[in-house]
């Protein structure tokens, strides 16, 4: 692999914004004509100050922020607008003429700070953006914002993987090409939305030359290995930076020696056993069956440790670490012999792969895919080290029916390196190029080998459901549900009825279901399916809208339930117009095409927007079927 050299040189600068495009409008719209304002509160790292930032982008405001080195100091944060002698009233009159106010960190303000912002909200002169953090005390004339109705709230919920998937790829410029998927997994896992503590630690990862170029294996893609792949991969320990420290310090500062202990051994082969039992020969027998160091749980320290949220136990009764960055961070913390003392064996880490692997199958033959975790293989890739094939098959398997296809296939690859050329693995990413409408690689991928998939156009999707369900639900999704007669059940079987019914309400209801168990992929077909079967217009645009939103989230899938959703409500223009920005044109280069202005390609793509349901651009290739489009 290609090491990714840092240019000492390049400056540092803001990384681009990047999705919250709803939040961004309800912002925006909190700032309108008869609005007095919007409380933003989330948890800290999750890119409040960076929403309102971009919300009142050449908007003419006055800002003002609260510190901890100023709480105790009378309008400290107004000190730049107001005089520190002023009275409550005085501070007012002198901010009359302030049509915007921002106030960022409002639960660092001053009392008296916190006093005037309030009485700005009471009068309501002045629109207001006040920003605040959950879980940390706030004065109460601030906290009175929300609870007393003053001001309407917006809670930002951390970054979803999707939308951290778009800022990597806006903010990571990494010579022109991006990181590949489990890379962005493993720092959405670790991050979980603190943009801050991501931002650090890619900046970390790129200083010190642990990105490398991802080289497609041979039996990956049928060709030799490919130096120039656009993709970048990170594996190896977790850089800990002052920041990752900052976030670790209740794990790495635990001074009780038997707390220590639970945490270390948790990091090195997570999940373990509650053993509730008190029989040491019991517990003695589950730590060799599982290939650790001999040794029982302090139940004691284990209460502590929970009681403080530093671990969890699950469903199943293994106790895991609460937070994913901690495990990484104390392995390297732990010196080489003590790592060596902890880790797991070979037979160990087999036998722990192996219960996920079961638990994987198990979900996909309950028909519910909703994520599962899955530590050690996590663990193994973001090490470096290899992934058998037949657990990188399930787990592409498992991926795929989510839909995350790109995720899928990135498994898969890991199996075939580490495997060589296994069937299931080439199989699993000969589907995955296939849904994402590139049949022509997955038949590359296949090279004409004997595969018992069906036709890689027509891709099995729901193999490994059940046995003689698969192709059967292939047909469904491809419009043709007299073929799976009798040969489905639960809701597949709903699917194949709804449609063959034109029932738009009931494919809708079965796209639900399909969502809640996991299918995202399923669901957004299932809704693509009842825009055409709806006589009511205001439902198939309903049916239509959550099609596209299901589909952004499928990393890339492009099937021919998605495809041409609608271009025939629109008018020949529209249509011509529309097809050219799913493209990537802009408006300009569409304006300069059509020999047309530009604001009359920017009215008629509006228009187009209203009758598709779409918000934006990145909503165009699910919309609409472009010329170069393969059916999956």
């Amino acid at each position: 692999m290609t090491n990714f050299e840092r240019d000492t040189k390049a400056l540092e600068l803001p990384w681009p914004f990047t999705g919250r495009e709803d939040e961004l409008e309800l912002v925006r719209g909190s700032l309108t004509a008869g609005r007095q304002g919007l409380v933003i509160t989330g948890p800290a790292g999750c890119g409040k100050t960076r929403l309102v930032t971009e919300a009142v982008r050449g908007t003419e405001c006055a800002r003002v922020a609260g510190t901890p080195e100023t709480g105790r100091i009378r309008f400290a944060a107004f000190a730049h607008l107001v005089p520190e002698s002023a009275s409550l009233h005085g501070a007012f009159q002198h901010l009359v003429g302030v049509r915007l106010l921002l106030v960022d960190d409002a639960h660092l303000l001053d009392d008296a700070s916190a006093a005037l912002v309030h009485q700005l909200a009471v009068h309501g002169r002045t629109r207001l953006l006040v920003v605040t953090t959950d879980g940390v005390p706030a004065p109460g004339a601030i906290s009175r914002l929300w609870t007393g109705e003053l001001l309407p709230r917006l809670t930002l919920e951390p970054l979803p993987r999707e939308e951290t998937a778009q800022l990597l790829a806006a903010g990571t410029a990494l010579g022109g090409g991006g990181l590949e998927p489990l890379t962005v997994n493993r720092l959405h896992r670790l991050c979980r939305g603190d943009l801050r503590l991501l931002r650090d630690l890619v900046g970390a990862v790129r200083e010190r030359g642990l990105l490398r170029r991802v080289a497609e294996a041979g039996p990956a893609s049928g060709t030799a290995s490919d130096p120039d792949s656009d993709e970048w991969a990170w594996r190896g320990p977790v850089p800990v930076t002052a920041t990752v420290r900052e976030h670790t310090a209740q794990v790495l500062d635990r001074a009780c020696p038997e707390e220590r202990e639970i945490l270390e051994r948790l990091a090195f082969a997570e999940p373990l056993p509650l053993a509730l039992e008190p029989d040491p020969q019991e517990g003695l027998e589950q730590d060799l069956e599982q290939g650790r160091e001999p040794h029982r749980l302090d139940l004691r320290a284990l209460e502590r440790l929970e009681a403080d949220s530093l671990v969890h136990v699950d469903d199943q009764g293994g106790v895991r670490l609460a937070h994913p960055l901690h495990g990484p961070v104390l392995r390297a913390a732990a010196g080489r012999l003590r790592a060596r003392r902890l880790s797991r064996t070979t037979d160990g880490c087999e036998t722990a792969l192996d219960a996920e692997r079961a638990a994987l199958t198990g979900a996909i033959e309950r028909a519910d895919v909703r994520a599962l975790p899955t530590p050690v293989g996590e663990w193994l890739v973001a090490e470096g080290m290899p992934v058998p094939a037949g657990y990188a098959a399930v787990r592409a398997g498992f991926a795929r029916l989510r839909g995350e296809l790109r995720e899928a296939a990135a498994w898969a690859r890991e199996g075939l390196r580490g495997g060589g050329d296994d069937p299931s693995c080439r199989l699993e990413l000969a589907l995955a190029a296939a849904q994402s409408g590139d049949p022509t690689a997955a038949h590359k991928i296949l090279g004409g080998r004997p595969h018992g998939g069906g036709a890689v156009t027509q891709p099995t999707a729901a193999r490994g459901l059940a046995d003689g369900t698969g192709h059967a639900y292939d047909a469904v999704r491809l419009g043709d549900p007299e073929r799976a007669a009798g040969r489905l059940t639960g809701v597949f079987a709903e699917h194949a009825a709804a449609l063959d019914r034109g029932d738009g309400p009931a494919l809708d209801r079965v796209a639900a279901e399909l969502e809640q168990r996991g299918f995202l992929l399923f669901a957004a077909e299932a809704h693509a399916h009842a825009v055409r079967a709806h006589r009511d217009p205001r439902a198939a645009r309903t049916a239509r809208t959550r099609a596209v939103a299901l589909a952004r989230r499928c990393q890339g899938a492009r099937t021919p339930a998605l495809s041409g959703l609608v271009l025939g409500e629109l008018t020949t223009r529209q249509r011509q117009i529309v097809t050219l920005a799913a493209t990537g044109l802009s408006n300009r280069q569409i304006a300069e095409k059509l020999t047309l202005s530009v604001r009359t390609v920017g009215n008629h793509l509006y228009s187009a927007y209203a009758r598709l349901g779409a918000g934006d651009r990145g909503a165009l290739p699910w919309l609409v079927e472009l010329p170069d489009a393969q059916s999956a």
